[in-house]
């Protein structure tokens, strides 16, 4: 009976079974999160493919554009690990708020690459930046009953986006009017009103 845990729904998986669960979610958790991050960053340029975000002054600590993609990378494998951490946790209490708060938060952040990079809504991408702190914080409270190194593992997500909440308030005020300053249609150069 040693090697044998219950799964939370009253029968009994020996912890292989439990294991190759968790791998089977992560098979399909790790690749979302990243076709995900990945396709959103797609549909609109950041960084030095971005016209209108290599006109803004940056910050002092502002990362090279080559370190935005690596921390993205990582981040969104250790959001499918978490994710298939909780997922595989059947019958745990708070699972299913925590995975509600997983993908609510996920929407958010998804929203937050076109509104400052596409639409040049540098304020709205602030408040999104502070909605996906709330909702990491909330969604951290809610792994941690589930399991509780998933709440562990979010702590440099969240760490990231404290940093990039920063970066995001910095160009804001580095950059006034920041928000007015955008290319014309067949222009490639930003020039202030």
């Amino acid at each position: 009976m040693r090697d044998m845990a219950t799964n939370g729904t009253g029968s009994i998986a020996s912890r292989g079974q439990l294991r190759a669960g968790f791998l089977r979610w992560l098979g399909v958790t790790v690749p979302l999160m990243l076709l995900l991050g990945f396709g959103v960053a797609q549909f609109v340029p950041a960084g030095k493919d971005n016209v209108w975000y290599s006109a803004l002054t940056k910050p002092a600590l502002n990362p090279p554009d080559w370190a935005f993609p690596v921390a993205w990378s990582l981040l969104y494998v250790l959001l499918g690990v978490v994710l298939a951490m909780v997922l595989n946790a059947r019958g745990a209490r708070l699972r299913t708020p925590a995975l509600i708060v997983f993908f609510l938060q996920l929407a958010v952040n998804l929203s937050w690459s076109p509104l400052f990079f596409g639409l040049h809504q540098v304020v709205v991408a602030l408040v999104v930046i502070g909605l996906m702190v709330g909702l990491t914080m909330l969604m951290s409270i809610l792994f941690s009953q589930v399991r509780g190194l998933a709440a562990v593992l979010l702590l440099p997500y969240l760490a990231w986006l404290l940093f990039a909440a920063y970066l995001n308030y910095e160009i804001l005020a580095l950059n006034p009017g920041v928000e007015s300053l955008a290319p014309g249609a067949k222009t490639t150069q930003i020039s202030p009103r």
